[in-house]
């Protein structure tokens, strides 16, 4: 597996090394150890997977305050995503800056997304399947949400999004306060 730092403080661009072969690829997804080697919590709290039908859909932004935060690594095994990260640390040097990345199951990249980032993306393809390695538990009382248009952060996507839930649809304006 090849790490490649971001300009965003802990944040990771993970490529797989596949070995392939007349039967298909074979690659590793996930190493505890090569992970802790590059100051990634390794502890795997909870396994998710998002199924998307349509093109178009949006998810996120979403993230947990501190005690709750929680590093995410996502993988695109089908189809593909537009995916943004924002850094919402207010101690941070890139405090409101983001990063996008294109993931999909050709590039076979991993991304990882630090405790105190919150991340979304936007399906570029049908039949998206999205899984995530999570480091902490889900916590309700410290979800907190980013609006995918907040003009805050000037987001660029590559088209408006389609299918969005009314939750992702409605968070406010980002507020100071829901800073991490």
């Amino acid at each position: 597996m090849k790490f490649t730092q971001q300009p965003i403080e802990g944040v990771w661009l993970i490529e797989a090394a596949p070995f392939s072969d007349h039967r298909g690829v074979f690659r590793r997804h996930f190493c505890s150890k090569e992970f802790a080697d590059h100051g990634i919590a390794a502890n795997v709290a909870q396994a998710n997977v998002s199924e998307n039908n349509y093109a178009g859909t949006l998810r996120g932004f979403h993230y947990q305050l501190p005690p709750h935060g929680e590093g995410k690594t996502l993988s695109c095994l089908n189809g593909a995503v537009y995916d943004i990260v924002v850094d919402l640390r207010k101690n941070s040097p890139t405090y409101k800056k983001w990063l996008s990345f294109e993931l999909n199951r050709f590039n076979r990249y991993s991304l990882h997304v630090p405790p105190g980032c919150a991340n979304a993306f936007l399906t570029l393809t049908n039949d998206v399947l999205v899984q995530y390695y999570v480091s902490e538990f889900y916590n309700g009382p410290s979800e907190r949400g980013v609006r995918w248009s907040d003009p805050t952060f000037g987001f660029k996507w590559p088209f408006p999004p389609m299918h969005i839930s009314d939750k992702d649809n409605k968070w406010p304006d980002f507020l100071e306060a829901n800073a991490c």
